[in-house]
């Protein structure tokens, strides 16, 4: 449905468009793809969750409804509190891409099902589902995502924009998401559909010949121009130009209204079912873990180590392993076991592969086999590692690079950046003195170290140096922010080195808080809310434990902890930056966001930086304890990291824990988000900080996926670049993280106001696997470096599906009632599996039930066959077989 304004990512908004009142978050009378995607993936999410729970013999009991509490229920009660600002975060993305399809596609028919483009559309969401299910088998999450929302949108219009409705089906069309079936009976383009409607609020429109012989057809959609075959059903509504002309009105069916309320509430509940069924699609592909990670529901973050293999690099090698092997060995089982375990070595010229999985085992023995090697010159391919890891990595994700050396490859500083701002990621540097760092090295190298320093404040992670020797001591960062619900409560940094007192909130939900301070010859004081002070010279004092590394001061505050308004008061002589993180469920995600108009207007998520000479806007999603009723949002505000200015916002609440912020007057410097409020479950006031710096530019670049790569063929992607300042030659510099050949203009001539198109030409090599996701990074430099913006986008290589038919799965037999008292009998079910000429079978699962599954294949008659005997408690009577073929059909 479009139902009418739609915010991308969160919530609607409510807009006044042409005198109709748009919707606002949830519904509130109103349906929107918003509201029709959230509530088919939160019931599906419940669905899995309570499969995964029996499975492993729990109970699936949330202590309420909130979708905190549902997730304590999923993933079980380790030790440790889980946070669901990952599960949000996620959600957001599908959202976010949903919507996108009604800016960036506005005039496509197919990802509307307009015009009658059947053929068009299906073709969208077989396609499309393919894609995120290879992705998926990938581990390109965050990819399958991303395209889940688009195909989401396209599905779900068919059911507001044709005639399915009114033909009266109740049920819904398998053959959108089903590739081996076809649409049959539609109306060919000479057959009359829709009588007139001068009013343009008629309750049926239909022709009686398209009703009796259930003829297919949708409304056309004349956004240009007012044309459209003669006889035809138009979609209707003030942006439809073709609505005027015989035959007049439309039978779009995306808001609720007096003439069409009953379609309206058929339509809205048949594409719920629709997204519900694709959702149970990919689900059977992927698997239930599989499936919930594409959620983003995971019991913590993600461990990723990039890390330098040269020659002088032994000691930090056996360090690193170490340390992930304490990570690994202490949090397995807990609440705070990493979810996923991502490793990418560099060396010169080498770097990765990226190595990732959830098995810790698995970890541990692939760092147990880095050795190191090589690297007599000085630098090294280190943010090339680095760009690998913030593509392969989950948004929002903790990265630990060790290196003891400049970077060679500083070419890639704007990539990192447009990457670490796209993927609001952190990057820690461990950075370790050495004979190469000491040696005589070129300016290009020598800035390679500063450009650490950089990058790590950029992201909101910090540079720690370190000798050597005292690495082991500097790796317990890696241990403390390797957390579940780790929140930033304050940031800061100061250059050239200033004194100043900083002030911070801690709330009664903080545990483990934690400051860093990293900068040279420094002394400060802790204040507590209470009034008790303690020094840097006091190592174990009333407040804190104080220890101390390299430049790296480790602050770890006592329990319990007080709540109130805390201090902490630097004296340096040098730079330095500090940063006080804790354990909280309390938080909040957040996206810049501009409007776009159209037939159906909303909010894009702006994956640059915002705009200059324009309000800063962002959608902001607070989740707590027991959800986001607990939290009360009192202020939120855009402030310097590396200064003092703080920029107020107006606040606009959209129920659910979501929040439409306005920044009229942004800080012209670097700033992260600020937000401040109440727990009223513990009446205690909180603070919580992003990390990810942004600034304002001038320079707007555009591009739109909207396709996926062929293996070995060129790919077109158009893209735009505008700017509202300083006309010129500008300088774009394009990048990929799977080195795919590239082909584009490095200059192009920009006059202020006016946007200039260009293309970028790629070519995946014909052995690229399937399901690969290619994150792309375009940026444009104005003259003198003086301005710059970029867009990141991903795309998906799929390879030409030829196999569309699913294995087919025979029930051969299942044996007798159970008894009264199933604890004291078991049943079997017997099957044969077969997927004929197809690509052969993949994978077969339990995908719900307690019992065990055995397998055996044979060959009969040149077809392979897998007979299989499932076996279970009688107290345990259903289960559900997911058979999913190499080409993941299910």
């Amino acid at each position: 449905m479009e139902m009418r304004s739609e915010v991308c990512g969160v919530a609607l908004l409510v807009m006044l468009l042409s005198g109709v009142q748009a919707f606002l978050p949830g519904g509130n009378g109103g349906n929107t793809h918003v509201t029709i995607t959230e509530n088919a993936l939160m019931k599906k999410m419940s669905e899995v969750c309570k499969a995964v729970v029996e499975s492993e013999g729990r109970e699936f009991k949330p202590t309420g409804s909130s979708v905190e509490e549902l997730l304590g229920a999923c993933l079980g009660s380790a030790t440790g509190q889980v946070s669901a600002a990952k599960f949000h975060e996620a959600l957001n993305q599908i959202y976010m891409e949903n919507s996108l399809v009604d800016r960036d596609f506005m005039a496509s028919n197919p990802h509307h099902f307009n015009s009658e483009s059947f053929s068009g559309g299906r073709t969208l969401i077989t396609q499309g589902t393919a894609a995120i299910k290879a992705n998926i088998r990938k581990g390109s999450f965050q990819a399958a995502r991303e395209t889940l929302g688009r195909v989401l949108h396209t599905l779900q219009d068919f059911y507001s924009h044709s005639n399915w409705v009114e033909l009266g089906n109740k049920a819904t069309y398998p053959a959108l998401i089903r590739p081996d079936l076809t649409i049959s009976n539609i109306a060919d383009i000479y057959t009359p559909t829709c009588s007139d409607c001068a009013s343009g609020t008629c309750p049926n429109q239909l022709q009686p010949f398209i009703l009796s012989r259930k003829k297919l057809t949708s409304g056309y959609m004349g956004l240009f121009s007012a044309y459209k075959p003669k006889g035809k059903c138009s979609h209707g509504g003030a942006a439809d130009l073709s609505s005027t002309q015989n035959p007049r009105g439309g039978i779009s069916k995306d808001e609720r209204r007096a003439h069409n309320a009953d379609l309206h509430n058929t339509a809205v509940s048949l594409a719920t079912e629709a997204s519900l069924e694709l959702l149970e699609d990919i689900r059977g592909a992927a698997g239930n873990k599989d499936y919930l990670r594409l959620m983003g529901i995971a019991r913590s973050a993600v461990l990723c180590f990039v890390i330098d293999t040269t020659g002088s690099m032994a000691d930090d090698i056996a360090e690193a392993k170490r340390v992930s092997y304490s990570i690994i060995d202490s949090k397995k089982g807990t609440q705070d076991e990493p979810s996923e375990y991502i490793l990418v070595p560099f060396n010169d010229p080498d770097f990765g592969p990226l190595i990732r999985t959830a098995d810790p085992d698995v970890m541990k023995a692939e760092i147990s086999k880095l050795g190191a090697s090589g690297g007599g010159d000085a630098p090294e391919m280190c943010l090339s590692g680095l760009q690998l890891a913030l593509t392969g990595a989950p948004a929002s994700s903790l990265i630990y690079v060790f290196t003891d050396a400049p970077a060679k490859d500083t070419h890639l500083e704007k990539n990192i950046k447009a990457l670490t701002h796209r993927t609001k990621s952190a990057v820690y540097y461990l950075l370790t003195a050495s004979t190469r760092s000491k040696r005589s090295v070129s300016p290009q190298a020598r800035s390679g170290f500063q450009l650490y320093y950089d990058l790590a404040l950029a992201s909101g992670g910090q540079v720690i140096k370190v000798s050597k020797a005292d690495l082991p001591r500097a790796t317990d960062i890696i241990i403390d922010t390797s957390t579940s619900a780790l929140v930033t409560i304050l940031q800061k940094a100061r250059d050239p080195g200033s004194v100043e007192s900083f002030p911070f909130l801690l709330d009664a939900s903080v545990s483990k808080v934690t400051v860093y301070i990293t900068g040279d010859s420094l002394k400060f004081t802790l204040h507590s809310p209470s009034g008790v002070s303690q020094s840097d010279s006091a190592g174990k004092g009333s407040l804190a434990v104080i220890q101390t590394v390299g430049n790296l001061w480790r602050v770890q505050l006592n329990t319990p902890i007080e709540t109130g308004l805390w201090n902490i008061s630097i004296v340096p002589t040098q730079a330095y930056t500090i940063k006080v993180t804790g354990q909280s469920v309390n938080t909040f995600i957040y996206n810049f966001v501009e409007d776009f108009k159209g037939p159906h207007p909303g909010y894009a998520v702006i994956y640059g930086r915002p705009q200059k000479g324009l309000p800063a806007k962002l959608l902001l999603t607070v989740t707590g304890q027991k959800g986001a009723d607990t939290l009360k949002v009192q202020e939120v505000a855009l402030v310097e990291v590396s200064g003092s200015r703080l920029a107020d916002g107006v606040i606009q609440e959209m129920g659910g824990g979501k929040f439409l912020v306005t920044v009229n007057e942004v800080p012209e410097g670097e700033f992260v988000v600020m937000m401040k409020g109440e727990d009223v479950a513990t009446s205690s006031r909180f603070q919580r900080q992003s990390t990810t710096l942004t600034s304002l530019s001038n320079v707007i670049v555009t591009a739109t996926v909207n396709s996926t790569l062929l293996p070995g063929e060129d790919f077109l992607l158009p893209f735009t670049v505008m700017t509202s300042g300083t006309g010129g030659t500008y300088t774009i510099t394009i990048g990929n993280d799977r080195n795919i050949p590239l082909t584009y203009n490095t200059k192009l001539n920009l006059v202020s106001g006016v946007s200039t198109e260009s293309t970028v030409i790629l070519k995946p090599p014909a052995n690229t696997a399937s399901g690969t996701d290619v994150t792309l990074t375009i940026a444009a430099e104005g003259p003198g470096g003086a301005d710059s913006n970029y867009a990141v986008l991903r795309l998906s290589v799929l390879a030409k599906v030829t196999d569309l038919t699913p294995p087919v799965c025979e029930i051969v037999g299942a044996s007798g009632v159970c008894p009264s008292d199933c604890t004291q009998s078991t049943w079997d079910l017997s099957v044969n599996i077969t997927d004929g000429n197809g690509s052969g079978i993949e994978d077969i699962s339990v995908q719900q039930g307690r019992g065990n599954f055995s397998q055996e294949a044979v060959v009969d008659g040149g077809v392979t066959v897998v007979m299989g005997l499932y076996s279970a408690s009688c107290c345990a009577p259903d289960v559900t077989l997911s058979v999913v073929d190499k080409e993941g059909n299910v």
